[in-house]
């Protein structure tokens, strides 16, 4: 029987050997016959090798832009496979507000795909690069290696790496830091690596479920914005861009700015609020638009008081009218003024915006406007397909109250909510308002007690000052009718 020390000698020298004669092929064979014994040798024993290997690098040409393909392949590991992987790597992650734990270096995973399984690995080389300090720097190239038999060659190709990056990108999304957008003014455009819009993390706490709106009327827009978000498909199916107009209108103070950012919290949006009057054409307001991301929403709020987007009729019909009244000098002057005006966007930009040729860009976008005076807006800006979903955001009723009481008391029920009830029936007070006074300026003593007697009052003189103000619109009316009596009386 061979020794343990008798075998290691033995295979120490063959290893040897073995090393000996590589180094002696490498130095005395041609460079042209090693190149030809390479070759072939790899051909031979991928000829024999049952598997096929893919790689994905992190860089390709472009060394500062990170691969799109390795970032979805690596959201999808770190949502699946690498729960099975038994060296992991932790980050806080660029853009993410998790912490992410990832595949460490040259680790590899199972994954299975239809009853077929893959190995994915994670791997990197490290080229030595000239540096002007004294050591050496080096480059780490990661890249990702999927192998799997070349039985499944089509199947890998043709289904299971479109599933990957499905799976990546949605995994991407949801995991993403959400922002809130703005659009800088377009004198900042240029220069290194300047922006359309700037952005800060967005935060806002709203939801459906703090907003003090009738509950059937808040269930059907959540439902509105769900089969929204579901109808890929089905857009594509009937030929329209894959978008969807809201508006909300109402006076201020009832809940417009936070039912955006309840619809941005429900669907997992980015927020792009765009400042109009920091537009100086409609050139410019078409590559804001190119810039967007999908899954956002664009805001215009107060589209009443942005611009005055009346389109060229109005225009048209005043400039008659100076021609009418003044004298060429002050016309002059006037469009003179006119074209010193920052902001150039007409209404057919903004409508080519909205739902024209260039909308299509991106998909899955809601384009969201808010007003307080949706008479004095052009009809074509909201008739449906443009705004296709009207909103009305009214005063705060009983129902409402109920959710505000909730949010900021903590109340179900109190025995002064019979009183409030009577109240907001007779009363038309917005949700603002009753926030703020249910907001405990206090948390020591009856505090909740406190708020509701405060609401009852600020209700009670909303409550009388709208009864002046009905009387002094009657006396007004019946002096005005009297008056006009009397000047019929005297024509006769």
């Amino acid at each position: 029987m061979v020794m343990m020390p008798e075998l290691w000698k033995s295979l120490g020298s063959t290893m040897a050997a073995i090393m000996f004669a590589w180094a002696m092929f490498q130095q005395y064979l041609p460079q042209q016959l090693r190149r030809y014994f390479t070759k072939y040798s790899h051909q031979i024993v991928t000829f024999f090798y049952p598997y096929i290997q893919i790689t994905f690098h992190e860089y390709a040409t472009d060394r500062f832009k990170r691969s799109e393909i390795y970032s979805t392949i690596e959201s999808y590991l770190i949502s699946n496979s690498s729960k099975r992987a038994k060296r992991l790597k932790a980050d806080a992650g660029r853009n993410t507000r998790n912490l992410v734990l990832s595949m460490d270096d040259y680790e590899q995973v199972t994954d299975e795909f239809q009853g077929v399984k893959l190995w994915w690995s994670s791997n990197k080389t490290v080229s030595r690069t000239p540096s002007f300090s004294f050591y050496p720097t080096s480059a780490d190239k990661r890249y990702y290696k999927l192998t799997f038999h070349k039985r499944y060659r089509d199947l890998v190709t043709a289904s299971y790496l479109n599933h990957v990056l499905e799976q990546g990108k949605a995994v991407g999304v949801k995991n993403r830091q959400r922002k809130l957008h703005t659009n800088n003014k377009s004198d900042n455009w240029h220069g290194y690596n300047k922006s359309v819009w700037s952005h800060v993390v967005f935060e806002h706490p709203s939801t459906f479920q703090t907003l003090a709106m009738d509950p059937e009327k808040k269930k059907d827009i959540m439902e509105d914005l769900i089969n929204f978000s579901k109808s890929k498909d089905y857009y594509k199916k009937i030929g329209k861009a894959w978008k969807r107009g809201y508006l909300l209108y109402g006076p201020p103070g009832t809940g417009k700015s936070s039912m955006i950012a309840a619809m941005a919290n429900l669907l997992d949006y980015d927020i792009y609020d765009l400042e109009l009057t920091a537009v100086k054409n409609n050139t410019e307001l078409r590559k804001l638009l190119i810039e967007t991301n999908s899954k956002s929403i664009i805001v215009i709020e107060d589209i009443d008081c942005s611009l005055d987007l009346t389109g060229q009729r109005k225009n048209k019909e005043e400039k008659e009218k100076k021609e009418g009244e003044g004298s060429p000098e002050a016309v002059k002057e006037e469009e003179g003024k006119s074209k010193d005006k920052e902001s150039k966007v007409t209404l057919s930009g903004l409508l080519n915006f909205i739902d024209g040729l260039w909308s299509a860009c991106g998909g899955e976008r809601l384009i969201v406007f808010t007003t307080n005076y949706v008479d004095q807006l052009d009809p074509a800006l909201i008739r449906r397909g443009r705004m296709d979903k009207h909103i009305e955001m009214s005063y705060c009723n009983y129902e409402g109250f109920k959710v505000l009481a909730k949010n900021y008391l903590d109340l179900d029920s109190h025995p002064l909510f019979e009183t409030i009830h009577g109240l907001l029936d007779e009363t038309q007070i917005t949700p603002a308002d009753v926030a703020e006074n249910l907001m405990p300026k206090s948390l020591v003593g009856n505090a909740k007690m406190d708020c509701l007697e405060a609401l009852i009052r600020a209700l009670q003189v909303t409550k009388e000052e709208a009864r002046v103000k009905a009387e002094e619109e009657s006396l007004t009316e019946g002096k005005e009718t009297e008056s006009t009596q009397l000047d019929n009386k005297d024509t006769v």
